[in-house]
């Protein structure tokens, strides 16, 4: 990449939980310590403030406060983070960034937001979350006393007021990135800003096939998933599915459903071929994607699916619905199946019952993740900042 790149301050959601915001962002930094790129990271952790200087890579660290509540099992808001402004602004005039780029309407990206406006430095934002489809799916143990007519539109309505309040603050930057297609169309009719694609890339080396161990013939067929178990994630139909196939005579299978959340407890309680061994990271995780032969992943609100990616570097098939960012990375009956929900047991049958159709999709699952390459996504992402650098800087680089 050339050597006169933007100064970035990145401000994300999350960074060390699990979960896709999180998981890119780690890997934002380190394409940046890869590639010598001057990048500051702001984020919001549990341990005491630390700032790091290495290099032309920066990161501050800041603690929540005793005023912050839960979100989800290991992310938390705190609206008092605001205290933390001296000591950012400290480091942002030592820094002294070209742009500020927010992933998303939390306390850290707000913040980010209002300096970035304080600061009349240009605001690049991308969208991780589909938190109008999130909020409409949490809502439905409130909407499931209403009518059913008045449940729909009552849900339709959250959906639509959550989403056009997510677009008025996402208007406020001047570019914004999103992991497909449909998300951008979606941001650019809504926020009139453009938008470029940032999809997710995968580390091949760590999961990979070759961590596959040796199955026994006759062994279970695993079915695997990997995520929140959380209500918006649809992990009600991985019961469904169990107990359909069940009932159909299947009894040599087993889950291996991988992730906590608080719908956790329920899942267990109701499939017996299961096993829940909780959240697993590096080469544990790495080992449980090669240990299965498909991958069950019904969510509808996912803006991409990291897991999705993972499992088929890992020469893992996986069936998916229609909606979301899923059925982006997978080809319908190539690496896998893309499906309604009523449709994951047959899909799921069939491959069963077609084990030469399913060595021929692992393979070319593998061949697909191959081609995800993080590097192309985040040199992506800086070919999007070019847009809203002022012009001055533009001449200053072509001059140099």
């Amino acid at each position: 990449m050339p050597n006169d790149l933007p100064r970035v301050a990145y401000f994300p959601d999350s960074f060390h939980e699990v979960n896709g915001v999180a998981h890119t962002s780690r890997h934002f930094e380190a394409f940046a310590r890869r590639k010598n790129l001057p990048f500051l990271c702001i984020r919001a952790g549990d341990r005491e403030q630390s700032f790091v200087e290495d290099g032309n890579v920066w990161t501050l660290e800041l603690p929540r406060g005793i005023f912050s509540f839960a979100l989800e099992k290991d992310l938390r808001f705190d609206p008092a983070f605001p205290r933390h402004i001296p000591i950012i602004g400290e480091v942002l005039d030592r820094f002294r960034p070209d742009l500020i780029h927010i992933t998303g309407p939390s306390e850290v990206g707000m913040l980010g937001a209002g300096l970035a406006y304080h600061r009349d430095l240009p605001l690049a934002a991308s969208w991780h979350t589909n938190v109008h489809e999130y909020l409409a799916r949490r809502s439905d143990w409130l909407l499931r006393f209403l009518p059913e007519r008045h449940s729909q539109s009552t849900g339709k309505r959250i959906q639509d007021l959550t989403l056009a309040a997510a677009a008025r603050f996402y208007s406020i930057a001047k570019v914004l990135f999103a992991p497909n297609i449909e998300l951008c169309e979606l941001l650019e009719s809504s926020t009139g800003r453009p938008c470029f694609l940032m999809p997710r890339g995968v580390d091949t080396a760590l999961f990979t096939p070759a961590k596959r161990p040796i199955v026994a013939p006759g062994a279970h067929f695993t079915l695997g998933f990997v995520g929140r178990l959380s209500i918006e994630k649809n992990i009600d139909q991985l019961a469904v599915i169990h107990d359909e196939l069940l009932a159909q005579g299947h009894t040599n299978f087993r889950f291996l459903v991988i992730g906590h959340g608080d719908e956790g407890q329920g899942l267990r309680a109701r499939m017996s071929h299961a096993d829940f061994p909780g959240v697993l990271r590096g080469e544990a995780l790495a080992e449980a994607y090669a240990s299965m032969d498909l991958f069950v992943f019904p969510s509808h609100t996912d803006t991409f699916g990291n897991v999705v990616l993972e499992a088929l570097a890992s020469g893992v098939p996986a069936i998916v619905t229609p909606d979301g960012g899923p059925r982006y990375i997978v080809r319908e009956n190539v690496t896998g199946h893309i499906v309604p929900d009523e449709g994951f047991t047959a899909a799921i049958a069939d491959v069963i019952a077609k084990p030469d159709q399913l060595q021929a999709m692992r393979q070319a699952a593998r061949a697909y993740a191959l081609t995800a390459s993080w590097d192309a996504v985040f040199e992506g992402v800086y070919a999007g900042y070019k847009g809203i650098l002022p012009v001055d800087r533009e001449l200053a680089a072509a001059a140099s």
